[in-house]
């Protein structure tokens, strides 16, 4: 890990505020695979799962559910409780952050808000070296709390566990397919894949960009990159501290880890434990030897605005220091809240904002699969209440006839 202070931590931290989702290079081969898929149907669809997925030549898009569940039975008891009890602890959240309706009225006007299920949705989960069965977890759980009824999910060469995560929480439709093709499906439809009202979920750098390049057409949830900790102490353990880093850095080489501190005692301690908890693990000493900084900053002020500058995607603080972050997809406070704990079972939802967008959102949430419809009502005299204002305001926006609508009601003029 890099060590800076000084100007060169402030250039550097001006540099990361600036970051964004880097798939432009990749757009021009991206929106082939789209367009192929969304004109060519199943044909172009399973021509790029048998090129990049591993589909097998006899083997159908969708994957049986006596193969799901079959799934579930044959897994392990250990990895079944600990899914029952990640799942009991993520739908527990997801249940308080469900928005409510209510109803409010005064002076002959009532107002209020619906709730509203999307009617379908598709969750990626990402192939790769390992069973991303948290990641079924965090897309699928908020969906159902929201009372979503259609749920589909796509992931490249599904493992045994995936699938038994689905069956679990009661999955029907699984597609054994991958990459910027599983998202045109997804948003497009084919003759095997009905299309959905929106995509959620991480990807590789093919996936997110072809969530950008369907947006128009399907909603998303955000462009998700690679993975990013920040952790802000001036007093904490650095072998805690190293650990979180190091955890984080073996998602992706690509992992941007930082730690920023006024201390730069601190800060060499938690370098020399990062490097040797990275040993034995290539993937993390290779995120951290590109992307791996400890910023000395001058002041614990600045040390903050340095925070909310980058708007990590994860961050860690002291007590003290939560009320004046802006900025972040997820946030843990103190030395015992280790974020391999968000990505698995304390509840908050794992699929988080990357490269700055937690400056405008954060994570995933029950939110992302409801409509909040708003609803009005008046009566005769609530709008005679109101008509001088309405009368007057779209008179000047030149809006004639809206103020008419109002005129023909209450003779008001």
């Amino acid at each position: 890990m890099r060590i800076l202070s000084g100007r060169a931590a402030a250039k550097h931290v001006r540099t990361l505020a600036g970051r964004g989702s880097q798939c432009s290079e990749i757009e021009p081969a991206v929106k082939r695979i789209v367009d192929d898929v969304r004109h060519g149907g199943d044909k172009s669809l399973r021509a790029y799962a048998e090129r990049w997925d591993g589909l097998q030549k006899d083997s159908a898009l969708r994957v049986e559910e006596e193969e799901i569940q079959e799934a579930w039975k044959a897994a392990p008891l250990p990895l079944r409780s600990a899914l029952r009890d990640a799942a009991k602890n993520i739908r527990k959240f997801c249940e308080l952050q469900k928005p409510k309706e209510w109803k409010r009225s005064s002076g002959g006007v009532s107002v209020g808000q619906m709730i509203r299920p999307l009617s379908s949705v598709g969750c990626y989960v990402p192939g790769g070296r390992y069973p991303l069965v948290s990641t079924v977890l965090m897309t699928v759980i908020p969906a159902q709390v929201a009372g979503v009824k259609t749920i589909r999910i796509v992931s490249p060469k599904p493992r045994p566990e995936v699938l038994a995560a689905a069956a679990m929480l009661g999955v029907r439709e699984f597609y054994r397919v991958g990459g910027a093709q599983a998202v045109a499906a997804l948003a497009y439809g084919t003759e095997s894949v009905p299309r959905v009202d929106k995509i959620v979920g991480p990807g590789n750098s093919y996936v997110t960009a072809a969530k950008k390049l369907v947006s128009f057409d399907c909603a998303i949830d955000f462009l998700a990159g690679p993975t990013e900790i920040v952790v802000l102490s001036n007093t904490g353990t650095p072998q805690f501290i190293a650990a979180d880093l190091v955890a984080q850095s073996e998602h992706d080489p690509e992992t941007l880890a930082v730690f920023i501190t006024t201390s730069l005692a601190l800060g060499n301690a938690v370098a020399e434990h990062a490097k040797r908890f990275a040993r034995s693990n290539p993937i993390a000493r290779k995120s951290l030897s590109l992307n791996g900084i400890v910023f000395v900053a001058e002041s614990s002020a600045q040390a903050l605005d340095w925070a909310n500058a980058i708007a990590p995607e994860h961050i860690t603080v002291e007590r003290k220091d939560l009320p004046f972050i802006q900025n972040a997809g997820s946030i843990f406070v103190g030395d015992y809240s280790a974020q391999a704990a968000g990505d698995y079972a304390s509840g908050p939802n794992h699929v988080l904002p990357t490269a700055g967008v937690a400056r405008f959102r954060g994570g995933l949430s029950v939110l992302d699969f409801v409509k909040i419809i708003t609803v009005q009502e008046l009566s005769r005299k609530g709008l005679q209440r109101l008509a001088p204002t309405i009368e007057c305001l779209a008179e000047t926006e030149g809006l004639a006839a809206h103020a008419e609508s109002i005129w023909v009601r209450t003779g008001h003029a």
